[in-house]
């Protein structure tokens, strides 16, 4: 109070400028003091913060490890569930593979036995294969050599015959030969002395009518000789080119002459050789039309036999091909049914393991159940089974008599799945009652004018809704439902 009456007193003695300075002053102090504060506040609440986010993050990590570690307790529980799941799935699965590998070592030594049963008929078959084949070739053999022998016999004979008849041909030619020579002896010393006598006659006329003309013709010999000789000359003079050219053709007329008598003579020597040739044709012809003749007859012959052997061939052939195939029809087909029933018995024996596997304590310790018949049933059952089946029907069910304990485990497992299936129908439809109750409950914590419209639970008016709720559970199914919560979703809501 004394501060402001004194500034008010100050105020009162000071001029419009000084008191106009004074609160300007006074104002940027204000404004000083207030900005102070704003940043101690400021500063304050970031302090104030910080400490905040460090418990926050203190208690996030705390929370973290408290949830990690209940996590932790529950996952160990649930893996060691599935450890000792998978044990004993490991221990069904090798159970399953030692029944796989006995049964297939079983197969395997079945297969070796069929393989050396299939490999003995086979060696047996070859064996007899190769018997009749080498009989066979035995009988080709001896008929090759009969008829080669036979051959050689018919070429010895016909050889010899060949040999006797160009041995009496060449003595009929030697024999007209040496007929021909005497003869043309004869004749060539008749011409020589009758060619002496005439050559001898006309030398002597020749001498004397040459002895006369002689004396009548020397003096026009003469002249002629002179005039010969001139005209001699001339003619050399004139015709010595066509001598020459004369002269040469003269010895080239020589020596056609020479080669037209050797090719005459050859000639005749050919035409003497092909008349020969000939008349051998024609001997031969005559054999070979008798041994062609006979050839023929004996192809024909071994034609028709080949024939037949190819025709009866044919039919064995035939015969054995269609048994081959039947055969082979029939080995596919019961391949087929066999790898059917193997693969019949494999699925028989893997649902049997796995059948194995789901049977209760019980059932594995009591297989079958105890019969419901009286004695004097059983008895009257068991003499009817020892009598003699009177229809089919009645035979078939004597001769599957030894499955009676499969039926009645059959008929148990029957009767276990129809109870299993009405059970099942039961429960299906208690889930459907739940799911239907449960639909209206999420519809019932919704609120639209869809869900107003309709039934809703949570309409409640004087302590009383409009839903019937009756549900119907099942004493069996009760049991304890424990709600899980994540703990990173409260986290993260916490925060």
């Amino acid at each position: 109070m004394s501060g402001k009456k004194k500034g008010g007193k100050n105020t009162k003695h000071m001029t419009e400028e000084e008191r106009v300075h004074f609160y300007e002053t006074q104002l940027l102090a204000e404004e000083e003091n207030r900005k102070k504060k704003e940043e101690l506040l400021t500063q304050f609440l970031k302090d104030k913060l910080a400490k905040e986010e460090k418990a926050n993050e203190f208690n996030k990590l705390k929370l973290q490890n408290q949830w990690r570690a209940i996590m932790r307790e529950a996952k160990a529980t649930e893996l060691c569930k599935d450890i000792e799941i998978l044990s004993q799935t490991f221990e069904r699965i090798v159970d399953r593979k030692d029944a796989i590998i006995k049964s297939l070592s079983q197969d395997l030594a079945e297969a070796e036995e069929q393989y050396q049963l299939a490999l003995r008929s086979h060696l047996q078959n070859i064996d007899n294969l190769v018997e009749n084949q080498g009989s066979r070739i035995s009988s080709l053999h001896r008929e090759y050599s009969e008829e080669l022998e036979q051959l050689k016999r018919e070429y010895s004979t016909e050889r010899e015959k060949m040999i006797k008849s160009h041995m009496f041909e060449c003595n009929d030619l030697q024999d007209i030969m040496f007929a021909m020579e005497q003869e043309f002896n004869e004749l060539k010393t008749e011409a020589l002395h009758d060619f002496q006598s005439q050559k001898d006659e006309i030398k002597n006329k020749n001498l004397e009518e040459k002895h006369a003309l002689r004396m009548q013709l020397e003096g026009a010999v003469e002249e002629l000789w002179r005039q010969f000789q001139e005209a001699l000359k001339q003619y050399n003079s004139t015709t010595e080119d066509r001598k020459k050219q004369f002269e040469e053709l003269k010895g080239k007329d020589m020596k056609s002459a020479q080669e037209i008598e050797l090719q005459m003579r050859k000639l005749q020597k050919i035409h003497d050789s092909i008349n020969q040739q000939k008349a051998k044709m024609a001997c031969n012809a005559r054999d070979c039309e008798e041994r062609n003749k006979m050839l023929k007859d004996e192809k024909e012959s071994i034609l028709v036999h080949f024939s037949q052997l190819k025709g009866q061939m044919n039919k064995f052939r035939e015969n054995q091909r269609s048994k081959l195939t039947a055969l082979t029809v029939l080995s596919s087909q019961t391949i087929k049914e066999l790898k059917d029933k193997h693969q019949k018995g494999e699925c028989i024996l893997k649902l049997a393991e796995m059948c194995r596997k789901l049977e209760t304590e019980e059932e594995k310790v009591l297989p079958f159940y105890a019969s419901t018949l009286t004695e004097q049933e059983e008895k009257e059952i068991e003499t009817m089974i020892q009598q003699e089946p009177e229809n089919e029907l009645a035979n078939v069910m004597h001769e599957f008599e030894d499955l009676s304990s499969f039926w009645k485990r059959y008929n148990k497992v029957s009767l276990d799945k129809l109870s299993l299936d009405q059970a099942r129908v039961q429960l299906s439809q208690e889930n459907q009652q739940l799911r239907t109750l449960l639909k209206q409950y999420l519809d019932g914590i919704s609120v639209s004018d869809e869900i107003l419209s309709h039934n809703n639970p949570l309409f409640i008016v004087n302590n009383r809704s409009n839903l019937p709720m009756r549900i119907h559970v099942d004493p069996r199914q009760r049991h304890q439902v424990k709600t899980v919560v994540e703990a990173a979703h409260i986290v993260h809501n916490t925060i």
